[in-house]
Parts: structure tokens; sequence; C-alpha cells
């Protein structure tokens, strides 16, 4: 696979993710994924994702950039929402934040089996 294909792949994911298209986010994570170190499988990552959607309903994952070294792709993704409550520890309780999020994948298969996520929560705190 190519570094466009795996970033074209990554784009439909995020896509999938900002239309909250459940039923299809098997064709972009593996069954047996793994998030910071832990397996979570296809079941827990799902409703990872749509508790962050019930608790920041205004969620948009917006690429900034991609890095892509085939089975690797890097991303730095954007946010600016407004969470109804507490956000990473943070009391923001609808207030609106902005934060950017460095996270890695490695895919398998087209489809991605370990992600690695850091949260800029600093750029959180800093705005409350």
């Amino acid at each position: 696979m190519s570094t466009s294909a795996l970033a074209e792949i990554y784009r439909r994911y995020i896509d999938c993710l900002n239309n909250q298209d459940w039923p299809n986010l098997a064709r972009f994570v593996d069954n047996e994924v793994r998030y910071n170190g832990e397996r979570v499988r296809l079941s827990g990552y799902r409703d990872m994702l749509v508790g962050d959607f019930e608790a920041i309903p205004d969620l948009s994952f917006t690429i900034d950039f991609i890095v892509a070294d085939v089975p690797r792709l890097g991303s730095r993704l954007r946010f600016d929402c407004t969470p109804k409550g507490i956000l990473f520890g943070f009391p923001v309780n609808g207030r609106r934040v902005a934060f950017t999020e460095n996270v890695f994948y490695e895919f398998r298969e087209g489809r991605i089996v370990e992600v690695w996520s850091v949260i800029d929560k600093a750029a959180i705190e800093a705005q409350l």
C-alpha cells in the first residue's frame, strides 16, 4: 500500500467518525484494536467514540496534517467544540474550547490495529 492510499483510508475513517457512521467503523478499525497500549477491541473503541459524541455534541475531527510511513500514520487533529460537562478532568461545562490531538496509528490490511493518542490538555486548562 502506498502512503497516499493509506492517507486516503484515514480521511475516509475521519469522515466515518464525523458522520457517526458506527455500522461502518469496522471497515476502518480491526476487531482487535489497541488504544494507548490497551486491547479495547472494536466494541470498546466504538463505545469510547460514542461517549465522546455524547459528551461533546458538536464534536468534529479536523485533520491539520498527516504524515505516513506505511504501515503507520501520524496525524494532528484540531478540535473547536463545546463539551457539556467535564472534559479530561476539567469542568468545561458548556464553554467553547479549542485543542489538538497528536495521534499515531498502525494499519494492517487497511484497518487500524493500534492507536496512540496524546491530547493537549494544557491548552484546555489555559482556556478555563
